[in-house]
């Protein structure tokens, strides 16, 4: 008895797809509780980099057209900062996912 034995062999691709770590926008509302010193304090304190002047021109921003995005990154740094902004007692939006 001959045993024949057909070795073919599969080879299997693996397809290649390239993900963005998603990423979201810290937006700060207006509102009639805090002051724009507090304000630009909190944007300085908890935004890594965050200088004096930007602050206030977001404050002015914020308080001119009723919001502004104070920070842009991935989604977990955008995360903790708004949850840090809010905390201080900001006003926030929800995360806007980009």
């Amino acid at each position: 008895m001959a045993i024949s034995s057909s070795s073919s062999s599969t080879l299997l691709e693996r397809e290649k797809t390239t993900q963005c770590y998603p990423e979201a926008r810290v937006i700060v509302l207006d509102d009639v509780i805090n002051t724009f010193q507090h304000v630009v304090d909190c944007l300085r304190k908890i935004i890594p980099g965050m200088s004096e002047e930007n602050a206030w021109r977001l404050a002015n921003r914020i308080d001119g057209q009723g919001s502004a995005e104070v920070w842009r990154g991935p989604l977990e740094q955008a995360e903790l900062y708004h949850q840090q902004l809010q905390m201080e007692g900001l006003t926030m939006a929800p995360l806007d996912r980009c």
